[in-house]
């Protein structure tokens, strides 16, 4: 008997005027973590589309096979029976319904069209307990926080009976103790009998769990792995881009000039909850020419800070805010745009692009003035502007009218970047900037941000992977429920200083 439960043989996946998959190869022994890894593009996705049914049998060419047994899933139902689940990056569960209504969607215990909520109730408390969460089963899903969410989906998962599960990019949008909770989780699920294919482009975590490594590039599987004690890390990011990358961080060292964001006693409150005060008096400078890091946990108050500033969060708001020596009142995103004041959202999808516009349409969003009279848009004028985006930023794709919900992760971002570059910014946030993208295309981000900084742009960049701020920033601002417990430099910090700022250190004020 074969000693693995899966085989994907010589699969190609094409789409209009691009091959995802050329030829790949795949093999996955019975109860180990198979990380699967590679740059955004390079087709671990689609792969994974192919495997789920997504991509539905006749529209690939090559053999899937399930313990010795050749399969053709004409969707995700033949997939899942099976034996496979996947669980995207972007959650599918529904909001307002409750935890046990999401686990057994579209799978509810019935008799006679009726549905039997008992046992539903009662299977649901058995996958909870099996990822180790204590919350009820009619608990809400709005009411958990996003790790929380992340296990009812490994749940759901779970209650199909699943023998081999996809997690694509699990951890993505956790902090490091809830990553650390189902990184856990799935090493239980392991210890189940449960066959893991892991995605991430966070390869520290891949060393930490994965019994295998597989690389993909450019569609092609380029190595195997089989011992994770032989993937050294230079070695699978050498596999990833096709190149040698000397440093994660390309630090230069830059020399802020003039203060040109001042914040003096900013409070905001929560729109949904009028009494809570999400931001609790603070005060900070940004200065040209300087990257200033934003760290703190989850649920600290990075985003709902900026996104305030920038005219997108709360009405009841009060304090000075002045840029360029001018105060100014930013009652909304346009106000603040006018002002060069200018934000990436953590969000691309959901705030940041219109995934049904193509690239050229998502670039000038932001800066439609610039190429627009009396007689409309100047079409040459935004297809040259475009262009030279595309160039400068790298953006792979095989035209600008292509829909940006057609490029990878990666590319997504780097097009979000064009159009905040188009409206030539003054003060450019940055609101976790590399997640969910690949090492390649986050050392390219980081150039872009020291090109800018080189140009007197101020950036502000919020991100939840200490390595980045530590690595990236000039000055470091570390939150804690809304409110600054630390500046620091970049010389005197460190991941132990910072986590203990970020946990609710010592009060340092924040005004420099």
């Amino acid at each position: 008997m074969s000693e693995y439960i899966l085989e994907m043989k010589n699969i190609i996946k094409e789409f209009p005027g691009v091959r995802a998959l050329d030829d790949v190869n795949f093999k996955v022994k019975k109860g180990e973590i198979h990380a699967l890894v590679g740059e955004n593009g390079a087709g671990k996705s689609t792969l994974m589309k192919v495997l789920s049914g997504v991509y539905p049998n006749g529209t690939y060419e090559g053999k899937i096979i399930i313990n010795e047994e050749e399969k053709e899933f004409s969707n995700i139902k033949d997939s899942e029976r099976a034996g496979i689940g996947i669980i995207y990056q972007e959650l599918t569960l529904v909001k307002q319904m409750n935890i046990c209504e999401n686990i057994f969607l579209g799978s509810e215990f019935s008799k006679y069209g009726v549905i039997d909520w008992n046992r539903a109730m009662s299977e649901t408390k058995k996958v909870l307990k099996e990822v180790g969460l204590n919350d009820s089963p009619d608990t809400k899903i709005v009411h958990l926080g996003i790790g929380k969410q992340q296990l009812v989906e490994i749940a759901k998962a779970i209650s199909k009976k699943v023998n081999i599960l996809i997690l694509d990019e699990p951890t993505a949008a956790l902090n490091e103790n809830d990553s650390e909770n189902l990184l856990d989780i799935i090493r239980s699920l392991k210890d189940q009998g449960i066959t893991c294919i892991y995605i991430s482009h966070k390869l520290k975590e891949v060393k930490e769990i994965a019994d295998t490594i597989t690389i993909l590039r450019d569609g092609q599987t380029i190595e195997t792995f089989e011992n994770n004690k032989d993937a050294t890390m230079d070695r699978i990011i050498t596999d990833m881009v096709g190149r040698e990358m000397t440093q994660l961080f390309p630090r230069e060292e830059h020399i802020p000039g003039d203060i040109v964001l001042e914040v003096n006693n900013f409070s905001v409150y929560n729109p949904e909850l009028p009494d809570k005060r999400v931001i609790d008096n603070v005060s900070f400078k940004a200065r040209k020419g300087e990257i200033l890091g934003i760290a703190g946990l989850m649920g600290s108050g990075r985003t709902e800070l900026m996104m305030s500033l920038f005219g997108a969060y709360g009405i009841n708001k009060s304090g000075e805010v002045t840029i360029d020596n001018e105060k100014v009142k930013i009652k909304s995103p346009e106000d603040a745009i006018k002002k060069g004041f200018c934000y990436l959202s953590e969000d691309r999808k959901k705030s940041g692009l219109v995934l049904m516009m193509d690239i050229k349409e998502n670039t000038t969003l932001a800066s439609l003035r610039k190429i627009s009279s009396i007689r409309g848009i100047n079409e040459n004028e935004e297809i040259k502007v475009t262009n030279n985006y595309v160039d400068v930023l790298k953006i792979k794709t095989p035209s600008i009218e292509q829909k940006v919900r057609n490029l990878s992760g990666g590319n997504q971002q780097k097009v979000v970047i064009s159009k905040w570059l188009m409206a030539e910014p003054k003060i450019l946030v940055l609101d976790e900037p590399t997640r969910g993208i690949d090492v390649g295309a986050k050392y390219e981000i980081y150039n872009i941000m020291n090109q800018l900084v080189d140009k007197g742009v101020s950036i502000i960049m919020i991100s939840s992977e200490l390595p980045e701020v530590l690595g990236m920033s000039d000055r470091i601002l570390v939150m804690n429920e809304g409110k600054f417990t630390a500046e620091l430099d970049f010389k005197d910090a460190d991941q132990e200083k910072v986590m203990y700022y970020a946990t609710g250190g010592q009060i340092i004020e924040a005004t420099n």
